[in-house]
Order: structure tokens, then sequence, then C-alpha cells
């Protein structure tokens, strides 16, 4: 499950922006997720739960932000989004697309105490 390993690093960030902004706690974590991430959601948020616990974040709510598929269409020379990396073009039904976005995970903000 590599959502642990996600978290773990989520977990990285977050006492390191303590340390920095001398932050008490953490009262929500607000991630992006790309469609294309590879990210299963729930075991995102059980692993979140676990990996927190002991840290600043002890607790906090954790709120996904999904964040469509984007291609760059070779045919009609537009960026576009998709909802599966085979998908035709949904503007000309080209099929000649460059994947360009929605495999990203970022930590989008943090609501602290």
């Amino acid at each position: 499950m590599h959502e642990m390993s996600l978290c773990e690093g989520i977990r990285n960030v977050i006492e390191d922006q303590a340390r920095i902004h001398a932050i008490n706690g953490v009262k929500a974590v607000r991630v992006e997720i790309g469609r294309f991430a590879g990210v299963e959601k729930p075991a995102l948020e059980f692993a979140f739960e676990v990996v927190m616990r002991g840290s600043v974040a002890e607790g906090a709510r954790l709120e996904m932000i999904d964040l469509p598929g984007r291609a760059m269409c070779y045919d009609c020379v537009k960026e576009v989004e998709i909802d599966d990396r085979l998908a035709p073009c949904p503007d000309c039904g080209g099929g000649r697309l460059m994947p360009v976005g929605g495999d990203e995970m970022r930590i989008k903000d943090l609501e602290v105490i």
C-alpha cells in the first residue's frame, strides 16, 4: 500500500512547516490529487489517520480535491480534459493526445490552530 508512504511524506512536510512557522496543531490538510495519480482514496484516508498519530496533525481532517486529467491534442492543438488516458479528444475526436496533467498529488494548504 503506497498510500502509507504518501502519508509519511505528508507528515514530514507538515512537521517541517510546523517547526519553521511555530505551528502547534493542524486542523485540516487539503491535498490535490490528479485523476491519474493512482491513489486509492479510502486507503489514503486510513493511512493518514494512522500516520498522523503523535504528530501536530493528529486528529486533523484530510480533504481531497480532485484534479482532472489533461492532455494536449495534436490534432486540434488544444489542451483538453480527459477521463481516461486512452480516451479520444473530446473536442475533435482525434486520437493523438499527450497527457500533460492529472498524475500529480500535492499539499494545497493546511488549516492550523
